[in-house]
């Protein structure tokens, strides 16, 4: 039997963000992650656009994992009459839950303001999808165990793997008519504070592999010498430390760190403040699912403990107010958004700050122009001056570097029959493709956004 698939490349292609591909096969249409684009306007605009495959004929969405990147879009796309199964593991699943509930009650409130602030230019302002949205595309949740084949159709059965990254994170292993679609996700490091490494693929005809940092190697910096100066700094200059931070995996990997730090008399009492509601329900998470990371029931609850975690926008202004020399960790952790933004736009300016970035800035975000130097950044429709004292921790990444996307391909047994390269800046990509052709002589492409590439069985 014969059978021609059409792949769909509707996000991550050329650019990191907005995860999206479709496998047209007769009869059955697959969707593997359903992110929303993020970073330059351009990309954001396309969240905008009307989805360019018709969305009531998607048959089911394989989810790698929850980040916004990744399944973003889920409400809009339901919105536009997607009707099908939405799979993923039973954490990533709860991640996703709790992304997409923040982000559409973000959008309403960024909406809201704008319109009362008089600073969009659209007369209204609109959210791109609303809290309603996202319960509706909730209810569609599914989940699978990792590890074991599900059926979804008589050709066609797929697999989850655990892929270190954030908890619940996966790849995927599509098996249409005994081929193998493999569709890596974001791959974790091999050495994870808190998660297991990623369990290598063994086999892949066709190969979709992520490409963040396709043209990298982590430094080998120092996190913890780098965070005890900052907090020393910060106490002695009676000021503030403004760490942008991921809800997820981020957060509570610089919590064990300071939580470490200061039972080991590295660093003295300072007040380090958790502002990521987010945050705090990706918490009881790590909570509800034991077996998916390293530490153990009384760890999590000493950890907690150790900060004080704020619930309300009310406790937001009192920190902000708190005369005291402070740490605050708020989302988010590429400061595209969330209360990161309010802390910002009252201390960026002032020379005795810190802001300290923990992981990868895309193209077209406040994050990126701060670690590029930019002397301003806009905020509430507002030029903020930046005085502050911007550092940066690159080993904390949660993404696999060059090295490691090299390695894990290495596991592969058989010759694939062709690599693409996704979720990666256009110098990541070329780099990470002369990297494989080089080492294992693969064919490797890159594709653009909306290209449609035909395979025949």
């Amino acid at each position: 039997m014969s059978l021609e698939i059409k792949i769909h490349f509707l996000g991550a292609s050329g650019t990191v963000t907005g995860s999206k591909f479709i496998l047209e096969t007769p009869g059955f249409n697959i969707m593997v992650d359903c992110g929303m684009f993020q970073g330059l306007k351009e990309l954001r605009n396309l969240n905008w656009e009307p989805f360019p495959f018709p969305p009531d004929k998607i048959d089911i969405i394989l989810l790698t994992h929850g980040h916004l990147d990744h399944s973003g879009y889920l409400p809009r796309l339901v919105a536009q009459g997607f009707k099908g199964k939405i799979m993923g593991t039973a954490p990533s699943l709860a991640i996703a839950s709790i992304i997409l509930l923040d982000s559409a009650k973000i959008q309403e409130e960024q909406a809201q303001q704008a319109n009362e602030e008089g600073y969009s230019i659209h007369t209204p302002a609109l959210p791109l999808y609303s809290l309603e949205d996202a319960e509706n595309a909730i209810r569609l949740f599914k989940s699978v165990e990792p590890g074991k084949w599900s059926n979804i159709h008589p050709d066609i059965k797929f697999r989850l793997e655990k892929n270190g990254h954030i908890i619940g994170a996966t790849y995927i292993e599509l098996d249409i008519l005994g081929k193998i679609f493999l569709f890596s996700g974001d791959i974790g490091q091999e050495k994870d504070q808190l998660l297991d490494p990623p369990k290598p693929p063994e086999w892949g005809d066709y190969i979709f592999l992520e490409s963040t940092y396709g043209n990298r190697l982590h430094p080998e910096d120092n996190s913890d010498e780098i965070l005890t100066n900052a907090i020393n700094e910060t106490i002695n200059n009676n000021s503030i430390l403004i760490i942008p931070s991921f809800a997820v995996e981020r957060l509570q990997t610089l919590m064990h760190k300071l939580w470490q730090l200061y039972n080991k008399n590295k660093i003295p009492k300072i007040p380090i403040f958790i502002d990521s509601p987010m945050g705090n329900k990706v918490f009881e998470v790590f909570e509800r699912f034991p077996s998916w990371h390293k530490l153990n029931k009384d760890d999590l609850a000493a950890m907690k403990n150790h900060f004080n975690v704020i619930t309300s926008y009310k406790d937001t202004w009192k920190t902000i107010d708190d005369k005291r020399a402070k740490a605050v960790i708020a989302g988010s952790g590429m400061v595209s958004g969330g209360r990161v933004l309010t802390y910002l736009r009252y201390f960026i300016d002032k020379p005795e700050t810190t802001v300290l970035l923990v992981g990868f800035q895309a193209e077209g975000t406040r994050g990126r122009q701060l670690l590029e130097g930019n002397q301003e950044i806009k905020i509430f429709g507002k030029y903020c001056e930046v005085n502050a004292k911007i550092k940066t921790i690159e080993s904390l990444s949660a993404h696999a570097d060059q090295k490691g996307l090299i390695d894990w391909l290495g596991k592969i047994k058989n010759i694939p029959e062709k690599v693409f390269l996704i979720h990666g800046e256009p110098t990541s990509l070329d780099a990470l493709r002369v990297k494989i052709k080089d080492t294992y002589h693969w064919q490797v492409h890159i594709p653009h956004l909306k290209e449609i590439i035909n395979i025949k069985l």
